[in-house]
């Protein structure tokens, strides 16, 4: 009886999933319908882009100017892990847009059809 318990969860969910699924999949072109809203969706993916770009070098010059007047060994391993954070932070970011696009126009999905994510 306990082995039967996940197997009804499971296709419990998967045939809701598939009942609420239906509806949202009969929209999929209301994005690209409207009027303004793909190039206001790029806008914004530039704007977080750009804004992103400029954090990692606000980030990168203060952890340079604080390594300079550090004294620990161990304080200077933990800038240094702070940049690489936000260095993986900013290329995750930067080619979050590009991926979706390339991979969404291959996979024929509705929202890459309209709205070009790639922030350059």
């Amino acid at each position: 009886m306990p082995n039967r318990l996940p197997r009804r969860a499971v296709i419990g969910l998967a045939l809701l999933s598939l009942v609420a699924v239906e509806p949202a999949a009969a929209q999929q072109s209301a994005v690209c319908n409207a009027d303004k809203l793909p190039s206001m969706i790029e806008g914004f993916f530039q704007l977080t882009t750009a804004l992103g770009i400029v954090g990692l070098a606000v980030v990168w010059q203060a952890n340079s100017l604080i390594d300079m007047f550090t004294l620990s060994p161990e304080q200077k391993k933990g800038l240094k892990r702070h940049k690489r954070s936000a260095l993986k932070s900013t290329v995750v970011l930067v080619v979050l847009g590009p991926l979706y696009t390339v991979a969404g126009s291959m996979m024929s999905l509705p929202l890459a059809q309209c709205v070009d994510l790639v922030p350059w």
